[in-house]
């Protein structure tokens, strides 16, 4: 685990890319919060930032602010240190964070439909997922979610890491794209945005992933389960705020909205307001829930066991949890729904 000096540097390090809040002057009565997320898209975590620019953060009493860190790993070490209240890992990194002792549990599906796929360079001859055997696949950190989604896609395939294909750390954006022009990765396990930023910057992907895996819900909102047991009103004020920003952000009537909160949030991102709106529609669409769910954030249980599945199958966990419904509850996201009216 790393230790609190360690992971207080990296903060420090990801501060040139992180978008922090709360600098303006706020009520003494509004507590501190912090928000871990995995890139520091402002996009990918849109219900996060439309919540702080809209002000339900504010009306729960709650000051957010807002940290990048490298890949859900990092974001369930500060969960853990205490570092962090709430954070966006993916289901597969809580898995074997959790085989591994660390009690985080996710209480809002964000990416309900899967925001990874694995993506080619538009001219590759490779056409499928077997088209990958004895390959490599590029990755944007070691242990983010979208290493679990590639090795449960390959898995799926009956092909094993270190046997029938390769995984490379590459980073993300520039790193990527010169990872393929270089020849270094073949693939590249890709979210939403991922793949959007690398099409902007002229390297044309196109995504090979088995529609099947569409099923596999994404990064979702986490927190410690001592939080839940020790702080309970600050997790239901977090997803009352959390949820009325998530459904303000999938009405088209608050988009000229969102965009400016989003570009307050990452002004990078805001430059192109051409590539920034069709950024925020692609990450939008994996939102929304199922025709199955009950509401915004709802968790599918049979998801839940086919994650583990494919964690048991590729190595990553030694064997299924003893309770894998500990790690996720659907209670907080009902309550942010009733508050939206849901």
């Amino acid at each position: 685990m790393t230790s609190r000096r360690l992971f207080t540097a990296a903060l420090v390090a990801a501060l040139p890319f992180a978008s922090v809040f709360g600098a303006q002057a706020v009520a003494q009565d509004l507590r501190d919060i912090t928000f871990v997320q995995p890139s520091p898209s402002a996009i990918n975590s849109f219900p996060v930032f439309v919540a702080i620019g809209e002000g339900f953060f504010e009306e729960e009493g709650l000051n957010v602010t807002v940290e990048a860190i490298n890949g859900s790993g990092a974001v369930l070490q500060a969960l853990s240190a205490g570092q962090a209240h709430f954070g966006r890992p993916g289901p597969g990194p809580l898995i074997a964070a959790k085989s591994r002792g660390v009690d985080a549990v996710h209480i809002y599906n964000v990416a309900a439909r899967s925001n990874f796929g694995i993506a080619v360079q538009e001219g590759s001859d490779i056409q499928n997922i077997e088209g990958l055997r004895g390959k490599v696949i590029g990755t944007g950190t070691a242990d983010g979610a979208e290493v679990g989604f590639a090795r449960n896609v390959m898995t799926g395939a009956g092909m094993v890491e270190g046997t029938d294909f390769e995984f490379l750390t590459v980073g993300d954006g520039g790193p990527a794209t010169a990872a393929f022009l270089n020849g270094e990765i073949d693939a590249y396990s890709a979210s939403t945005a991922d793949t959007a930023i690398l099409n902007q910057r002229g390297m044309a992907v196109r995504d090979i992933t088995p529609a099947e895996f569409g099923r596999f819900f994404g990064n979702g909102i986490a927190t410690m389960a001592d939080t839940i047991a020790n702080d309970r009103e600050l997790v239901e004020a977090w997803s009352r705020a959390f949820a009325k920003g998530h459904a303000f952000a999938l009405d088209d009537a608050n988009r000229e909205a969102v965009l400016a909160h989003l570009a307050a949030g990452n002004p990078q991102e805001g430059e192109d307001k051409e590539f920034q709106s069709a950024l925020f529609d692609a990450v939008r669409s994996k939102t929304v829930p199922t025709d199955d769910a009950e509401h915004l954030g709802w968790y599918p249980a049979a998801v839940w066991e086919e994650w583990q599945e494919a964690l048991v199958a590729g190595g990553e966990i030694a064997a299924p949890l003893d309770d894998l419904g500990a790690i996720w509850t659907n209670e907080f996201a009902k309550i942010g729904n009733e508050a939206v009216g849901g």
